[in-house]
């Protein structure tokens, strides 16, 4: 074998992979990310309401915000698995595999993005201030997550996991 035989049959062979990936474009990480943040957001908006009307510390109250993201996010990915046939244990290895970095890197985003704000954390939540700076939080979360989530796709990671599920239902 000469040594362009073995460099086509490596080209071939990494294009058949590629193809069996879903493509790594802008939308695809936009709509992956969009996905993970409805579930963030669901999970802080939960827990700021849960923790304001116990009369939390608003220490404990980002921690049960942060905790309900994560639930919430692993929950929506593992509901799609689910629908597609898949046992509840697989569907949450799957939704692990498939969100953990996002959900991470995103409330690690826009829980700094909401501490630096002036008087955020204090300002309760009938206050425009808490609710301005939570949609600018999640707007920051989602501009800088949706790039790490097109790498992973390109490598078959994050939410490249869950593709095969989408079309299986």
């Amino acid at each position: 074998m000469t040594p362009d035989h073995d460099h086509h049959h490596e080209h071939d062979h990494h294009e058949h992979d590629h193809q069996a990936r879903p493509t790594a474009t802008w939308s695809a990480a936009a709509a992956a990310t969009l996905h993970c943040l409805t579930g963030c957001a669901i999970g802080e908006v939960l827990g700021m309401v849960i923790g304001t009307a116990a009369g939390l510390p608003s220490t404990a109250t980002v921690l049960l915000s942060i905790a309900l993201a994560f639930v919430f996010g692993y929950g929506l990915t593992a509901r799609g698995v689910l629908r597609a046939g898949v046992g509840p244990r697989d569907a949450l290895k799957v939704a692990l595999a498939a969100d953990t970095v996002s959900i991470a890197l995103m409330e690690l985003l826009d829980n700094a993005f909401v501490l630096a704000v002036p008087g955020a954390m204090n300002a309760g939540l009938t206050s425009p201030l808490f609710w301005i700076s939570l949609a600018g939080s999640l707007a920051v979360a989602f501009a800088l997550t949706t790039p790490v989530n097109r790498w992973m796709i390109a490598r078959g990671r994050g939410h490249a996991v869950v593709h095969q599920y989408h079309h299986a239902h």
